[in-house]
């Protein structure tokens, strides 16, 4: 989740991480959710591994939007997490990313905020205009 804080802290997004269980502190995570929700948070990066309920019980609790990043552990490496993440049941979505792609959770986040801010908008044309042109850079000089 550090690459995540690190693309938010890029692009000038604030935001605070916790650690929280949906297993063994259940009663804590819908108090942090609610409080959150009342602070205005607009978006909402979970990571979880194995079974990975942690997103989608963050999502059964607020409308703000949840990005779920599988993190790579157990026996099947953080496959089970991405299928918990991304199956599942309607209308409780929550957004999935790549195993262990906590910096894509963050570029989403980005992009969804984006859509409000026009100035954090405006910084992420920028961040993928420069992607371009290093890729044109590369493609100009040969591998």
């Amino acid at each position: 989740m550090e690459k995540a804080a690190g693309v938010l802290r890029d692009f000038g997004i604030e935001y605070s991480s916790w650690v929280v269980s949906a297993h063994r502190a259940p009663e804590l995570l819908s108090k942090t959710v609610k409080r959150l929700e009342a602070e205005g948070v607009e978006v909402i990066i979970a990571g979880a591994g194995l079974a990975a309920h942690l997103p989608g019980l963050v999502a059964s609790q607020t409308l703000v939007p949840v990005i779920g990043v599988p993190v790579a552990s157990g026996a099947l490496n953080g496959a089970d997490a991405l299928l918990s993440i991304a199956q599942m049941p309607r209308p409780v979505p929550v957004a999935a990313v790549g195993i262990d792609n906590a910096a894509n959770a963050a570029y989403l986040a980005a992009e969804i905020l984006g859509v409000k801010y026009p100035e954090l908008r405006k910084k992420l044309e920028a961040f993928r205009d420069t992607l371009k042109d290093e890729l044109a850079k590369n493609a100009e000089g040969g591998l």
